[in-house]
């Protein structure tokens, strides 16, 4: 009996490991033609570049579809069809909100309604959204341009709140009973367009059978010792043929697109129209179904300024084709719109006598008013107005004592005015205003209530520890001393 020993060399033993897909992982997935069962060659490209006075080959550069080299659809069997691929690499190119292209991007949420439609009228960018501060509501589009460049520049930008309630304004009128309506009426034209094209052709149709029926007999009646008359009643028969195929098929296209056509359901589309204004103002619609809503009516929206009107124009492409423009007035940073703008003498006859003139005076040009030769206001301005329009003057013994000035209350609090005005805003310090952009009253009363006494005690425990330093302004403190 033999024994035989047998050796392996260079023989690798692998082991299959389960573990949860990286994010790297599933995006090549997704973006190989090979998951929807099709062979794709010559994807990546070579460049050469002069490195130090050599040519140097790098390699790595995607190349766009119409240049690949190879590309066989349906292969073999895929993942998904390749029409469920384009729409993955659609709906992949939106959602990446930080690659450098200009196609749209998709909704994510935030206060913006228009995240990802805006574009930018004078370099055809994306323009992207910025917020302010965490306790604002505020936004703001803004086009960074080539930022590429060092010292480039920003393009264009525009505040967001009006441009927001503009658009909402026309989408809500894109699908309001009239437009509905005539959206039904031009969609029962074409169809009525549709079914006369197709009689059109129909009759064009019998009248060539006719003329093909015709020269078959001619051809048939025609002697075959004249060669030269056959051969040309053949042609014609053939041409006739031809023709009657080709009517026949372009009837089949027009009545298969009349079939594929959307059955309109008149009641359904009316009571959407009813329904959509209540769901969009309903207090648990938040702004990313909303967004949502805007990306399906609207494709996306060109913004470009006015110099000259100080107007935003908006040129919004709806996904159906059609166009519209919208101009929105700009607000200048700091001053009030046109509608809710002051004028001094109202603001004079609302404030005197609660105020100092110089308080008055601060009050004015906080509410950029004027006077009337287009000066900022002081206190001796704001006293010859006052005494020309027969104003009191404030009498501090003639003052109850029941409210104080949010710069005292943040005296009392040992707090700065920024502080105490963000506890006026959070609705936890009550404090009132005659008009927009006066002094805040306080309530004496309210200095002493718990609930404001504890928020007070957080803002004072937010400071650094290092406070009492930054207040202590008899030396200034040098490295080493």
């Amino acid at each position: 009996m033999s024994r035989y020993t047998v050796v392996l060399k260079n023989v690798q033993i692998y082991k299959l490991s389960w573990k949860a897909p990286a994010y790297h992982t599933v995006m090549q997935i997704l973006h190989n033609p090979l998951y929807a069962g099709a062979y794709a060659f010559g994807r990546i490209a070579q460049k050469t570049r002069i490195v130090d006075g050599r040519a140097r080959k790098v390699s790595g550069f995607k190349k766009p579809r119409e240049e690949w080299n190879v590309l066989l659809r349906d292969n073999h069997p895929g993942y998904v069809s390749w029409q469920e691929y384009e729409d993955n690499q659609r709906l992949l190119l939106e959602n990446a909100h930080m690659k450098k292209n200009c196609s749209r991007k998709s909704a994510r949420g935030g206060r913006a309604l228009l995240t990802g439609l805006m574009r930018c009228g004078h370099c055809g960018r994306m323009m992207r959204v910025f917020y302010g501060q965490a306790k604002g509501n505020a936004h703001r589009y803004q086009c960074r341009g080539d930022d590429a460049h060092v010292g480039a520049g920003l393009c264009i930008g525009i505040g967001g709140v009006r441009v927001d309630r503009a658009v909402a304004l026309q989408i809500l009128e894109a699908v309001s009973d009239r437009a509905v309506e005539a959206a039904i009426l031009a969609s029962d034209q074409v169809e009525r367009s549709r079914q006369e094209i197709i009689t059109a052709v129909e009759r064009e149709l019998e009248v060539v059978r006719y003329e093909a029926s015709l020269a078959a007999r001619r051809y048939e009646l025609v002697d075959p010792a004249k060669r030269h008359v056959a051969r040309e009643l053949e042609a014609r028969w053939n041409g006739a043929l031809e023709r009657v195929a080709e009517l026949e098929g372009r009837i089949k296209e027009l009545r298969t697109a009349s079939a594929e056509s959307p059955k309109i359901d008149r009641a359904l589309l009316l009571q959407l129209a009813h329904d959509l204004p209540r769901v969009w103002n309903a207090p648990s619609t938040d702004t990313r179904t909303k967004q949502r809503l805007v990306h399906i009516v609207v494709r996306e929206i060109v913004c470009d300024l006015d110099r000259n009107t100080n107007e935003a124009v908006l040129l919004i492409h709806w996904t159906g084709g059609r166009h519209t423009e919208v101009r929105v007035a700009r607000v200048k940073t700091g001053r009030y719109p046109g509608d809710m703008a002051p004028t001094a003498v109202d603001a004079l006859r609302k404030l005197a006598g609660h105020w100092p003139d110089r308080e008055l005076a601060v009050s004015l040009n906080r509410m950029r008013c004027k006077t009337g030769d287009g000066e900022t206001w002081t206190t001796v301005r704001v006293r010859e107005m006052r005494e020309r329009l027969g104003l009191p003057e404030y009498d501090p013994a003639s003052s109850d004592g029941k409210m104080i000035s949010l710069a005292k209350a943040a005296a009392h609090f040992g707090i700065c005015v920024g502080s105490a005005k963000s506890l006026v805003l959070k609705d936890i310090l009550p404090a009132t205003q005659a008009i927009k952009g006066s002094q805040w009253l306080v309530p004496v009363d309210a200095l002493s209530s718990e609930t404001v006494r504890i928020a007070v005690q957080r803002v004072i425990e937010r400071r650094p520890r290092n406070y009492i330093d930054y207040q202590y302004d008899r030396m200034i403190r040098l490295p080493g001393i």
